[in-house]
């Protein structure tokens, strides 16, 4: 993973000296970081390096790729965008191709989309995994009593612990207490690994493994940010430390407001939603943040890319770039209207249009840091999602606020349960 920063520096954003400034200050973060590593106060930081569960994960998920035709996990935020990004890489929208179940990742209540995935399932080959840290997640809970009473009214009460599993903390909730009263396999979710940040531990390794995905090179990716930050001696080069120090200076000196990742990389649109979330809840607190916004290349150029241009200079970009060169189909035409693209493939036309919307935004002054990747695998993808998990950690560092918690969420959902509890039926 290649990171090229200079068009975020001076006139495109952030002047040399903020920069070091913030480079300073994200430094202080590591040394926190380092910290927590060796006190295991933050098993986030742990788990790159784990293999010893993952072997009881690997059992389980494989009994169920053998057994199930369709398996639906249920989670909303970190417990579900995670595991949607990695399954990415085994399915990109036209199912699997190599024999396992089809999975779905059901993270919203709508009445609607749920008729409909129940009316296109066979109750008696499909499984479902939920995923709530708390336990009392409304939607969770919501969503498993429903396919709960679905399957067992297809397969029978009895046979529902060979069909349901749980991943929640340890210790009494409305869906650890759904778990011990029918019989079902419950994973513990570690209380000190926050769900938008626990796509590493068994919430988003048990949905990869049952998509045959290698929860080992996830996590080896993982330790390839991780390590050198936490032994390496050229702190002040690191991803994560420069990515943190542009984020916040971004901020507070250059007045950007919103930053944009756009993936050229169809695999990673899930991803971006992962990113989305995790910068918003960590950092949107005291009055400090920046909107997230995830676009798409290509897709986006036809639709934001007229405001990013010509609207107000508010915003910095981070593009994912995936080498395609001489990838795919060629491009072939008689028209002489079309000789610009004959003989070429459709990866040359991706690179081209990636590279073309960095320098237009960088001719127009505009901010941008680009992130190069030679392939997209699970290793890769381990890197990418470390990376942004500790450049949010340091950048809320040097925002001087704390990245792990969102008490304005607990609010909605204080609320929410007020609301149902008032509703008339």
């Amino acid at each position: 993973m290649k990171v090229v920063i200079e068009r975020c520096l001076g006139t495109h954003g952030v002047s040399q000296q903020n920069f070091e400034a913030a480079v300073s200050s994200a430094l202080a973060g590591v040394k926190r970081i380092k910290t927590w590593y060796d006190e295991g106060t933050l098993p986030l930081l742990r788990l790159p390096e784990r293999r010893d569960d993952l072997g009881v994960l690997q059992d389980f998920a494989e009994l169920w790729r053998r057994q199930k035709s369709d398996i639906v996990v249920l989670g909303t935020g970190g417990s579900n965008l995670g595991a949607k990004a990695l399954y990415a890489l085994a399915d990109q929208g036209f199912g699997r191709t190599d024999g396992g179940p089809a999975m779905h990742f059901m993270d919203n209540v709508d009445p609607t989309t749920f008729d409909a995935l129940m009316s296109r399932l066979r109750p008696a080959t499909t499984a479902v995994l939920a995923v709530s840290k708390s336990g009392t997640t409304a939607e969770t809970l919501a969503q498993t009593i429903v396919l709960g009473d679905w399957l067992a009214a297809a397969v029978g009460e009895g046979a529902l612990k060979h069909h349901m599993a749980i991943v929640t903390e340890a210790k009494s909730s409305p869906l650890a207490d759904f778990a011990e009263n029918h019989g079902l396999t419950c994973f513990d979710h570690d209380p000190l690994v926050g769900g938008r940040f626990s796509v590493f531990s068994n919430v988003g390794l048990l949905p990869a493994l049952m998509a045959g995905l290698d929860a080992e090179a996830i996590r080896l990716g993982a330790w390839d940010q991780l390590g050198p930050l936490l032994t390496g001696d050229r702190l002040t080069s690191h991803p994560a430390v420069v990515g943190a120090a542009i984020a916040s200076a971004m901020e507070t000196t250059a007045r950007k407001t919103t930053a944009v990742l756009m993936p050229y990389v169809d695999q990673l649109e899930v991803f971006g939603l992962w990113y989305r979330q995790l910068w918003a809840e960590s950092l949107g607190k005291d009055g400090k943040g920046t909107t997230p916004v995830r676009a798409m290349g290509t897709v986006d150029q036809h639709s934001q890319l007229q405001l990013y241009l010509d609207g107000p200079d508010d915003k910095w970009f981070t593009i994912i770039r995936k080498n395609s060169l001489a990838q795919g189909a060629k491009i072939q035409s008689d028209d002489q209207r079309l000789s610009y693209l004959v003989g070429r493939t459709l990866g040359d036309l991706l690179d081209a249009e990636a590279q073309a919307t960095a320098g237009t935004l960088i001719g127009k002054g505009r901010a941008v840091r680009e992130i190069l990747i030679e392939r997209l695998d699970e290793r890769v993808l381990g890197q990418l999602l470390m990376h942004f998990m500790l450049e949010t950690v340091l950048t809320a560092h040097i925002l001087g606020i704390d990245a792990f918690d969102q008490p304005a969420v607990e609010d909605i959902k204080i609320l929410t349960r007020k609301k149902m509890a008032e509703t008339a039926f």
